[in-house]
């Protein structure tokens, strides 16, 4: 095999000037399009918070009612009287049940992909879930209302009669199940492969010397897993159940098509009724005027300002984590 001596090594033709000054010009190009694209999306931002603010201070502004307290929304009547107690007590509710339900099962898919199943099995069941998240969010609406509800009668019947003693899962009310129960989990089947494909991507990247080493040190697939791959992925587990939140919170068509709207705040979940942001706002966008437009702007501004505080949230959780992460491997 021939070997590069030092007389080789000087001897290299040198880089042209015309080279140098063509590579400068495109890291230039390329600095300038990075820099221009990140102020671009905070100028989007920006622009997105004063038109949400300045609607929303025309609604507020006319609002007899308090707006964070108030149980109603007629935003028509004379004077408009409105709140958002109902919608955002309905969205942590119905978010919460979905991240419950939907972290957990997608991380033990991302590991059971990643370390445990067969190549050939694992792409198969990758690309089934990856396949689920481009479905339309209307048809898993239509699947929720149509098939999902009918087939939860039985479990609310059984959480009823067994863990109804808790209140919260007490049904108080006879009728079908399009209840905040039944939106978080469809939301939790939404967000499934959101959450699943990004922790599956994360826990691949764990370095392969650290699981070798601790299988060297007589370490059984668990322990591996939790003294190795889990560490690691933290980080990215919770960036990817912070996208999953952020479609929970924002989602529209499904929950429209699914819960059984009211402006009543009720404890037992499993009863018909509630509201999220999304849905009131899809729910009466149409029909109402000027005024009940900037209402409902009000209230977006608020979902607007909870998805921040969420991600906002999460950061800060990633870097206080950050030295037990894959970061610093």
């Amino acid at each position: 095999m021939a070997s590069t001596t030092p007389t080789q090594i000087d001897q290299a033709p040198p880089v042209s000037k015309s080279a140098r000054s063509t590579g400068r010009a495109g890291d230039k190009i390329f600095a300038g399009l990075s820099k221009g694209s990140g102020i671009l999306l905070l100028v989007i931002m920006a622009s997105i918070a004063i038109f949400l603010t300045y609607r929303a201070s025309i609604a507020l502004s006319k609002n007899e009612g308090n707006f964070l307290t108030t149980f109603d929304w007629n935003a028509s009547a004379n004077p408009p009287v409105f709140g958002i107690a109902v919608l955002l007590f309905g969205t942590v509710v119905s978010s919460i049940i979905a991240m419950a339900i939907a972290v957990p099962i997608a991380v033990g898919i991302a590991l059971f992909i990643s370390h445990y199943a067969p190549r050939k099995l694992a792409a198969p069941i990758a690309y089934v879930v990856d396949l689920l998240a481009a479905v339309p969010s209307i048809i898993y609406g239509i699947w929720g209302a149509l098939f999902l509800v009918p087939q939860l009668a039985g479990l609310n019947l059984w959480l009823d009669e067994y863990l109804g003693w808790t209140y919260v899962f007490d049904k108080t009310q006879v009728g079908v199940a399009r209840s905040l129960f039944t939106v978080g989990i469809l939301l939790a089947i939404m967000i499934l492969p959101i959450v699943t494909s990004v922790s599956r991507e994360v826990f691949l990247q764990v370095p392969r010397m650290n699981e070798e080493a601790a299988l060297a040190l007589g370490a059984t697939r668990w322990e591996v897993i939790r003294m190795s791959v889990l560490p690691f992925g933290r980080s990215g587990v919770i960036s990817a159940s912070m996208l999953g939140l952020g479609r929970a919170l924002g989602e529209t068509m499904a929950v429209a098509t699914v819960l059984s709207p009211s402006f009543l705040i009720n404890g037992h979940i499993l009863d018909p009724g509630g509201g999220t942001f999304a849905q009131n706002i899809a729910a009466k966008f149409d029909e109402a005027n000027e005024f009940g437009r900037d209402a409902l702007i009000a209230s977006g501004l608020v979902l607007f300002l909870l998805t921040l505080l969420v991600n906002g949230a999460a950061r800060l959780i990633i870097a206080r984590r950050k030295d037990f992460s894959g970061a610093n491997a």
